[in-house]
This record gives C-alpha cells, structure tokens and sequence, in this order.
C-alpha cells in the first residue's frame, strides 16, 4: 500500500490537472461563443452560393470558365484540415483516418496535399505523401486572408493550359476534408469536392432554361466563381475552428471530472492509509502498556 505522502502528492498533482483543465474548457468555451457566431453568420451564404454556382455550371458550358471545366482526374489536390495543437479528444484522429481511407481510394497519377494545421502536417510528414504546402498556426488569427492564400494558387493550378507555353495542367481535382460543427458534442468529417464545381441533375425542360446575364456572362464568371472557391474554403476554417473549440471544451469537461472522481478515490484511500495508521499505533500503544504490567 502506497505510503501517507505519496497520496497525499499524487492528490496535490490530480488538483493541480484538474485546475489545468478546469481553465482550458473555460477558455474552449469563451472561444467556442465566437467561432460559433462567425460560423453561424458565414454558413447561409456558403450554402447560398454554392447553390448558385452549382445552378451556374449545370447551365453554362463547360468553356464558359476554366474552372468549370471537367477533366479527367490525373493531378488531384486534397486539402486536409486539423488542429494546431491536441487534448481535443479524437478531433485530429477523425481527421486523419478519414482522410487515410480517401486518399487511398483515389485513382490519381498525382496525388498532393495542402496540409492546414500542425497536428496533420506532422502526421502525413511521417507517411508517404506529397506535401506541396502547409499552413500552421492561422487558427491563432483566422481571416479571409488565410482561406484566400489557401485557395488563390489551386486556382490558378486549376485553369486551362498553355499549350504555346508548353504548360500542362497541375490540378484536375480539389478536395476538402475538414471537421464539420454539428453542435457542442458532435462534429462530423466531411469530404467535399472543391473543384471542378459540381453540376446538378435537372429533371425537366424549365429547370434546364439558361439566365440572362447582366453584365456579361463571361465577367459575371470571372468575379463570382474564384470569390466563390475563396469563400468555401473560409467556410470550412471557419467549421473546423469551431468544431475544435468544441471538441477541446468537451475533452476538457470529461477530463475535470475525472480528475474530480481521481481525488475522491484518493482522498477515500488515503483516509483507509491514515485510518490503519492510527489503528496501528493504537495497538502498539496497548500492547507495551500491556508489557509493562
């Protein structure tokens, strides 16, 4: 049995965690009201835009913008989205296999990453991939500027080649994969298809009726469609942001509790150790009272 001071240090120790991550959930959760906000404010745009752009690339023709146009997925970029940092329960894991079973799903002649976040960056670092470009610690100051750096050079990966140039394509596909917030205990991975942009399925001749376009469709393209691969990506920080102040908040909460039932035991053993103690010197006192008569 472990001596009076031992438990007595190991106590003080789970306290002093516990404190720890007593603070952390606080500061997770002051976090979490504003990431939670932005998300909030950002995501009927993203959706409305992407509704547009969808409608957009069903009706248009497929030369109509360079990232409209559908090739064969030869060169594909993934962007995998993680966290700068742990103790966020299995926040970066669910990343990481997800993203583990998609990449090794793709058929692709060129397969690259654009790695957002530490936590991913040293996990693919450690794997057999190709890491064109990483971006670490953006979560400290997230902005448009970030999803903009992020996007602007898959952009101009994505357009058409130069053939006069010699220039060949890099990028025939994009992909996201990122956390997205559900709420406080729950956020889901989700794998989206960035580029080229997604056509949909339209039953009936109206739905198949083309815009008319003011002031041209050709400039209408040029100022929407990039605006639009820019905002998605500042979507998805946005929901992974949230999802790990989310994720670290929870991790935190379950981690001061058990710290809670961690000291209860303690404090329960180290009452027994104190108990026999006195027990002991009890009897040891008796018995040479006992010697002596």
């Amino acid at each position: 049995m472990p001596s009076l001071r031992d438990l007595k240090r190991r106590t003080e120790s789970v306290k002093n965690t516990q404190q720890i991550t007593s603070a952390m959930k606080m500061v997770s959760a002051a976090k979490l009201r504003r990431s939670q906000d932005a998300i909030l404010s950002a995501r009927p745009f993203a959706k409305k835009m992407l509704q547009v752009l969808n409608s957009l690339a069903t009706r248009a023709d497929m030369d109509a913008h360079p990232l409209l146009t559908v090739r064969e997925p030869k060169n594909i970029d993934v962007i995998v989205i993680s966290a700068d940092k742990g103790l966020c329960g299995s926040f970066n894991a669910n990343i990481m296999k997800k993203a583990e079973r998609f990449l090794g799903g793709l058929e692709a002649e060129s397969l690259d990453l654009q790695i957002v976040g530490k936590k991913s960056r040293d996990y693919f670092r450690r794997r057999a991939y190709n890491i064109r470009s990483e971006f670490v610690d953006i979560f400290r100051d997230l902005n448009y500027e970030n999803a903009a750096a992020i996007a602007r050079p898959l952009i101009a990966s994505y357009h058409e080649p130069d053939s006069e140039a010699g220039q060949e394509n890099t990028v025939d596909a994009v992909y996201l994969i990122y956390n997205e917030f559900k709420n406080v205990i729950q956020q889901d991975v989700v794998v989206e298809q960035l580029l080229p942009i997604q056509k949909l399925d339209l039953d009936n001749d109206t739905e198949r009726q083309d815009y008319i376009y003011e002031p041209s469709a050709e400039e209408i393209y040029n100022a929407v469609i990039p605006r639009h691969v820019e905002y998605q990506v500042w979507h998805a920080l946005l929901e992974s942001a949230a999802a790990e102040h989310a994720a670290r908040m929870t991790a935190m909460d379950n981690a001061s509790k058990n710290a809670a039932e961690l000291i209860e035991d303690l404090t329960l053993t180290m009452n027994k150790v104190r108990q026999a103690t006195i027990t002991r010197e009890i009897l040891e006192i008796v018995s040479g009272a006992e010697a002596i008569q």
